[in-house]
């Protein structure tokens, strides 16, 4: 299935336009979206059932002030449709809670864009977005990467999800056009009675090599600053030494996925008799404790599903590059089984699958 719906609007004004007419028609029950809470152009979620709140979206601001994944997957299953747009991290995020039945996508009409990347969420607390709008969009339209979005962004290979309802094409295009691609039976069923130029099309995806291209290097660029080759203890602390043991990192994780971590519960709070154990053993302890076990569990859960949506080192207040050491564990990790997070609902998660055969070259 495959329609292509062209509006000879800016890609903004016509998704506005279109959620208006899902709304007004009844065809959802709400919408979910950014909307601005400012005129500095601060955002927030937002989820609208009245038409008249819908004025005050801003679906396609390049912000992020929370993984949408994380919460579409807290207000599933829903009786009534919603229609959701989102960033392609964040669409891929809730694909991988779906798989561990933290969410269901049934419910959703799901639409997603070729994304050029976000801005930190400083510059959404900052009010600071609205100048830099101008020149993002500029740089949307010439396939390159704007100098302030998130490095993990500047590094994401995997910006266009073809298995949303609608990709709407924005990385290479000229801005005054909306080119809306429906991708499944429910979009094209949604779509019917918009007033748009239909025709039958696939996304062509090698209009978004150019910015692959650069994506990629910038990708090398990131890792080269992470040296996770040596797996010593000193390694380790130069990277998470700087911890505070906020558990900020966790909080926003959308693929952090445990209904109660076992680093929030009272087997990590403060044990006398074990630091009493501990400083006879050792002489002295880090405090707060046990912060490098906390990242290397982590990575160890849930790396080779990380999205690298990069909040995790947006809200890290020792700026810790937790993102790139993630995103960088979690390829090396995926690689082996061929595994993309968030690329097929259908997909399982390496960690549920047994092959007898895997990993042969080790020995028995």
């Amino acid at each position: 299935m495959n329609k292509l719906l062209t509006i000879n609007k800016e890609p903004e004004i016509a998704l506005k336009e279109f959620l208006h007419f899902l709304l007004e028609k009844k065809k959802v029950s709400g919408i979910f979206s950014l909307r601005k809470i400012n005129d500095k152009g601060s955002v927030d979620y937002g989820l609208i059932t009245d038409q008249e709140n819908l004025d005050e979206i801003a679906p396609l601001m390049p912000l992020m002030p929370a993984n949408a994944g994380q919460i579409l997957s807290r207000f599933t299953p829903l009786e009534k449709p919603i229609a959701v747009v989102t960033k392609p991290c964040e669409f891929r995020a809730f694909i991988e809670l779906a798989k561990r039945e933290q969410g269901t996508l049934d419910n959703f009409l799901l639409i997603s864009s070729s994304c050029s990347g976000v801005f930190p969420i400083k510059m959404n607390a900052s009010g600071e977005i609205e100048k830099h709008l101008p020149d993002y969009w500029e740089a949307a339209k010439k396939s390159e990467i704007h100098p302030e979005i998130r490095p993990t962004c500047k590094a994401c290979e995997h910006f266009a999800p073809e298995n949303s309802d609608i990709l709407i094409s924005l990385v290479g295009e000229d801005q005054k056009t909306c080119k809306m691609y429906l991708h499944s039976e429910k979009a094209v069923k949604f779509a019917e009675g918009f007033d748009a130029q239909v025709s039958d099309e696939k996304f062509d995806l090698s209009k978004l090599d150019p910015l692959l291209k650069k994506r990629k290097l910038e990708k090398e660029n990131l890792f080269s600053q992470i040296d996770n080759s040596q797996t010593k203890l000193d390694g380790l602390i130069d990277i998470f030494g700087k911890c505070i043991g906020c558990h900020g990192c966790n909080s926003v994780c959308p693929i952090c996925y445990c209904t109660l971590c076992d680093f929030d519960s009272f087997n990590f709070d403060y044990n006398t008799p074990i630091l009493e154990r501990e400083l006879e053993q050792k002489g002295a302890i880090r405090l707060p404790p046990d912060t490098l076990f906390f990242h290397l569990g982590r990575l160890s859960h849930m790396s080779f599903s990380c999205v690298a949506c990069g909040q995790c080192s947006d809200v890290c207040p020792a700026d810790i590059p937790v993102a790139a050491v993630f995103k960088k564990t979690g390829e090396q990790v995926a690689g082996l089984f061929d595994f993309v997070p968030g690329r097929n609902v259908e997909e399982e998660i390496p960690v549920m699958i047994y092959k007898e055969e895997e990993f042969e070259e080790l020995g028995k």
